[in-house]
């Protein structure tokens, strides 16, 4: 161990370094921490932490176009679940029968470390939903759901289309609506195929202009039609892009 690891921080004390240490070994744990209800709709997959990533991302997002405090509402998405290192992920036909103190299980997690009012005040926060910031990262909360299950819809798991209703009917803000809105009309995977000429794809060769930009030129992407690409048994199967459907 070097001379500058041994001595420490001096902005910590020992009792506080010791504690955060563990804290960052157990905020590791999110990512061995599987979102269990993924099992009951037979397809996709994800982790605690993969999941807080983007939840801290689109509050952040969500939160600057709406004129909340950005800054504020990542911070409430990236420590929402942090009690799942002690709790594990609870589903929604677990929590009818099983109940979690998360306040506590998020106090344990980071007692001694200083940090109690920033990261329990944010999941007290997040859960009362009484400030901009928090109903936006709650709304962000079901916006990563929703995403991943376009993206189960898309590769053919109509199931997810009544859980996408459900999640649909939980947002609580006009943006969070907004974007909903909108994902549910493309595709999934739009942003990295469908916005690139198809002649990359075949042989790697842009058009001109892409050729001068050196980067995909949005909406420069011919599809050929369906009754050809069918005729020919080559190319990209056609896409149906599949709405929720609308309660009434």
């Amino acid at each position: 161990m070097s001379d500058h690891v041994a001595k420490g921080s001096p902005l910590l004390s020992p009792e506080e370094l010791d504690r955060i240490v563990d804290l960052f070994f157990e905020a590791g744990m999110l990512r061995k921490t599987p979102r269990s209800g993924w099992i009951f709709l037979g397809t996709g997959n994800e982790d605690v932490a993969q999941h807080s990533f983007r939840v801290a991302f689109m509050s952040y997002v969500l939160a600057k176009r709406a004129g909340a405090n950005p800054a504020r509402a990542a911070l409430l998405g990236l420590f929402h679940d942090l009690h799942e290192a002690r709790t594990s992920d609870l589903n929604y036909m677990n929590q009818r029968y099983v109940q979690t103190d998360q306040k506590q299980a998020q106090l344990d997690a980071v007692a001694g470390t200083g940090l109690e009012e920033d990261i329990v005040g944010a999941l007290e926060e997040f859960e009362q939903r009484e400030s901009p910031e928090a109903r936006i990262a709650k709304d962000a909360d079901q916006l990563d759901l929703l995403f991943n299950l376009k993206e189960e819809l898309d590769k053919g798991n109509a199931f997810a289309r009544d859980w996408i209703d459900a999640a649909l009917d939980r947002l609580k803000t006009d943006v969070a609506r907004a974007v909903a809105r909108q994902m549910l009309q493309v595709d999934h995977s739009r942003w990295w195929y469908g916005r690139v000429d198809r002649r990359w794809w075949v042989d790697r060769c842009l058009p001109e202009a892409e050729q001068k930009t050196k980067r995909a030129v949005p909406g420069t992407m011919r599809v050929r039609p369906r009754s050809e690409r069918n005729r020919s048994g080559r190319g990209r199967a056609g896409r149906v892009v599949v709405k929720a459907r609308r309660r009434s």
